[in-house]
């Protein structure tokens, strides 16, 4: 069977609303106070945690 009225934009909208995109989590570096995603290393300083700090190879521009 066909459908007996045309599905309002609002409608359709309000039913996807739940599939939009997430905004992504930040947290701040307690070294460098640079952004960083939670549970993983600085990209600026590759500061982990007190124990674990990563040597990040700097690039060289010739």
């Amino acid at each position: 069977m066909l459908p007996v009225k045309k599905t309002s934009k609002t409608r359709t909208r309000s039913r996807r609303s739940h599939q939009r995109l997430k905004a992504t989590n930040y947290s701040v570096c307690p070294k460098c106070s640079q952004a960083k995603l939670p549970h993983a290393a600085c990209d600026n300083c590759g500061y982990l945690n007190p124990n674990i700090t990563l040597d990040l190879a700097k690039k060289e521009s010739s």
